[in-house]
């Protein structure tokens, strides 16, 4: 079921504020959230973009990925793609990367499976945008909680988490 559109400026009481959306804030950035009902038993992205109405090629995912010198880095990509991690290595300027475990996510990050945003986490790690991104005028991805998505421009994004675009899928 969807929710309603909140603007930043309307956040009430009760609407959970994310480290994302207290970072967004306090960069005066412009961006709406999207709230909806959240399974556990289907997180997936594709889900997502149907509760909120989105085209799923505008709704990204966020996935962490490390190398063998426990470097972590960001990558942001399409809910209906899957991330090449040739790419995504070469994207970094790395040998290799591998897949953070899920169950190492909220220590390295701030955040669960399903609410992972590459805004907000607990450190300012290197983030990397699927290119398609920049077909989009808005994109959403994780507002930091499950049920929260922000819509907000990639290169305004871009900008303030100091984020790359590269080919990642």
């Amino acid at each position: 079921m969807y929710m309603p559109v909140y603007p930043a400026f309307f956040l009430s009481d009760n609407m959970t504020k994310t480290n994302a959306v207290r970072f967004l804030e306090s960069k005066k950035i412009d961006f709406t959230l999207h709230n909806y009902e959240v399974s556990e038993d289907d997180l997936s992205g594709e889900t997502v973009a149907k509760k909120i109405n989105a085209d799923p090629d505008s709704v990204f995912k966020t996935l962490v990925a490390r190398n063998d010198k426990e470097e972590i880095f960001v990558f942001c990509i399409p809910v209906t793609a899957e991330l090449d991690l040739k790419k995504a290595a070469k994207a970094c300027l790395q040998k290799k990367i591998d897949m953070l475990k899920v169950s190492e996510l909220l220590e390295k990050t701030g955040y669960i499976r399903g609410g992972c945003s590459p805004i907000g986490m607990k450190k300012a790690y290197p983030v990397f945008f699927e290119e398609s991104a920049l077909l989009f005028d808005r994109i959403y991805l994780s507002g930091g909680a499950r049920g929260i998505q922000i819509h907000i421009a990639p290169l305004v994004l871009a900008e303030i988490i100091q984020a790359t675009f590269s080919d990642l899928i």
